[in-house]
């Protein structure tokens, strides 16, 4: 036993005996033996007292401390220690302790490729019906997709990210009376009526990030293709079923082509590719440009580097207050979403492991999880009245309302070109102004053939 479970352990027992103390001083007729009325929303998980259940991650400190805040209740009325193991090496150290016959009970995995790996492996077990039944009723079929292995459900969704986002200042926007755009063509139609005007620059980007410069390219590549085609298509260029210089590949860079190769909209164009991801967000704070689309990560590095002050859409009068609305579709009533987020998979058919499975697909634990905040994810019962900051917010809302959700493209794709000759082929895009054929033939001629 560790010395953090045995402290852990001790302070449950401590709780305990001072709540036992707390009842019999108030001479109290309740017989419940832990959080009073509270745990009767935990009675699907009795009757593993005394047991314990390992989670391998790679979620760490200080996140870490924030799950266990999370489980604390559960523990607490079931008696199932939850033992939550963070680290770095996760993805390498995951195989490792699978080949060597210390699996943990559950992991957490970060992207499906893992996931069908330790599938393949013959170690892992398939979800318990209760969890499938959760993942149906509270999650899209696209998460439960992502989880699911050869037609086999193993994964339950947890946390969620999502990309489809267009950062702005609610300030800007309210000084110059321009109203959020809800399609892809009044996207381009207000994008025309700022460089009319003139006053600021309609877009800031930047595709600088070292030897991983590019990376934002092949995400507006992502995005616009889950609005321009639909799911069946991205899935077959993801999987390269479809050629990477198909006609319907090429349809997606001529839009993204709009923006980010219209001067008009974004300067100096070549300019993109030596703007590092980080600068090319901070015209929105400054005030010298409209909109910028990037990932909720985002608003912390313009918070912590280039003083913005993440606030609602209703907070008109912040300077260098910074918010998002959704990417949006071709169409109202079109609203794909790009983004990703973690499952968490079982190496044991124990009774408590599939309580603790079944529990992290429940509300309650969602709602529970997310107001602590820093978190969210795709289930449905999460209340956004439990989720404090405006774009983690309005994340969920885009996450509940998806007509289709995929994970980033580039991350599954195969490392010569997701990582590789996409980034490369992007950046070539707009520093020399590269054709878009003469892109994609070069992306097409680099997958690897096996």
């Amino acid at each position: 036993m560790t010395a953090s479970l045995r402290r852990r352990r001790l302070l449950l027992a401590t709780s305990l005996f001072a709540a036992l103390s707390l009842v019999l001083s108030s001479c109290s007729s309740s017989d419940d033996s832990a959080g009073g009325e509270n745990c009767d929303a935990y009675e699907a998980y009795q009757g593993y007292d005394g047991t314990e259940v390992e989670i391998y991650t790679s979620i760490r400190s200080p996140e870490a401390e924030i799950f266990q805040e999370s489980f604390a209740e559960f523990e607490e009325c079931t008696g199932i220690i939850i033992s939550w193991n963070g680290t770095a090496e996760f993805e390498a150290q995951l195989p490792v302790r699978v080949e060597g016959g210390t699996a943990p009970d559950l992991a957490v995995f970060p992207q499906p490729g893992l996931l069908k790996a330790m599938v393949a492996t013959g170690k892992m077990f398939p979800a318990t019906s209760d969890v499938s039944a959760n993942a149906d009723e509270f999650y899209g079929p696209d998460w439960k997709a992502y989880g699911t292995v050869d037609r086999t459900f193993y994964a339950a969704p947890l946390g969620a990210s999502v990309k489809s986002f267009v950062w702005y200042s609610p300030k800007t926007f309210a000084d110059n009376g321009w109203t959020i755009p809800t399609t892809w063509p009044e996207l381009l139609a207000l994008s025309d009526q700022i460089a009319a005007e003139g006053k600021v620059q309609p877009w800031c980007v930047g595709f600088g990030s070292g030897d991983a410069t590019g990376w934002v390219g092949t995400d507006w590549m992502e995005d616009i293709m889950l609005r321009v085609n639909d799911a069946a298509t991205y899935d077959a260029w993801v999987n390269h079923t479809m050629p990477f210089n198909d006609p319907k590949v090429a349809a997606v860079l001529k839009e993204a082509g709009k923006v980010l190769k219209n001067a008009k909209y974004v300067g100096n164009v070549s300019a993109i590719a030596t703007t590092t991801f980080q600068d090319g967000g901070a015209g929105i704070v400054d005030g010298s440009c409209a909109m910028h689309r990037q990932a909720s990560f985002i608003g912390g590095i313009l918070a912590a580097n280039y003083g913005a002050t993440i606030v609602t859409p209703e907070d008109t009068d912040v300077e260098g207050g910074i918010t998002t609305f959704y990417f949006p579709g071709v169409t109202a009533d079109q609203r794909p979403a790009l983004g990703g987020g973690e499952f968490v998979g079982a190496f044991s058919d124990r009774g408590e492991v599939g309580a603790v499975q079944l529990y992290l697909t429940s509300p309650e634990w969602n709602n529970k999880k997310a107001a602590l905040g820093g978190w969210f994810s795709a289930n449905k019962g999460l209340d956004t009245a439990n989720v404090a900051d405006p774009v983690n917010k309005n994340a969920v809302e885009i996450l509940k309302n998806a007509t289709i959700f995929r994970f980033d493209g580039s991350d599954a794709m195969p490392a010569a070109v997701g990582t590789g000759s996409f980034w490369r082929e992007m950046t070539a895009w707009v520093a020399e102004n590269k054709s878009d054929k003469a892109v994609l033939d070069a992306i097409e001629k680099s997958w690897p053939k096996s």
